[in-house]
């Protein structure tokens, strides 16, 4: 009988269980974005559009302070301006969408603890402008001139 050779210890790394991969911040926007997920599955295509625009209102009114008041503002603004664009939660946050796919969206400050709130577009928005292009904006307040500019900037993203 031949002896069989044991196998080798693994000398795989691991990480210490005290090391995070996901902050718990990040850890919530990912439970959040699977709450989404099902809901949306179980609402189906012709309830969806209401239905998340109702679930958006919710998130912006749990929101204080600056961050409420931007977002509030920002749903207004993009309403006004791009129709085309469904207002949906995406990992917790405002966002908007055309046929489905995210094109820009608002994280309030207080989801990640950062000093100022992040207005961004997704790779569905149309803004590319040679080589290189902003697709996020550091906010602290908004003012009309802001406001007119991520007007424009919504436009031309879902031209």
């Amino acid at each position: 009988m031949k002896d069989t050779p044991k196998s080798a210890k693994s000398t795989k790394t691991t990480a210490k269980s005290s090391e995070k991969v996901f902050t718990d911040e990040e850890r919530d926007a990912i439970q959040q974005r699977a709450k989404e997920v099902k809901a949306a599955a179980r609402r189906g295509p012709r309830a969806a559009t209401a239905d998340e625009e109702g679930d958006v209102l919710a998130k912006i009114a749990e929101m204080t302070g600056s961050d409420r008041a931007m977002a509030e503002r920002l749903h207004a603004v993009i309403k006004a301006s791009t129709p085309a664009l469904s207002p949906k939660l995406w990992y917790g946050m405002p966002a908007y969408a055309k046929d489905g796919k995210v094109v820009c969206f608002f994280q309030p400050a207080q989801k990640f603890k950062t000093r100022y709130s992040t207005f961004g577009f997704n790779d569905a928005a149309k803004l590319d402008d040679g080589t290189m292009w902003p697709v996020a904006f550091a906010l602290t307040k908004l003012t009309a001139a802001d406001e007119a500019r991520i007007a424009a900037l919504v436009k031309k993203a879902v031209s």
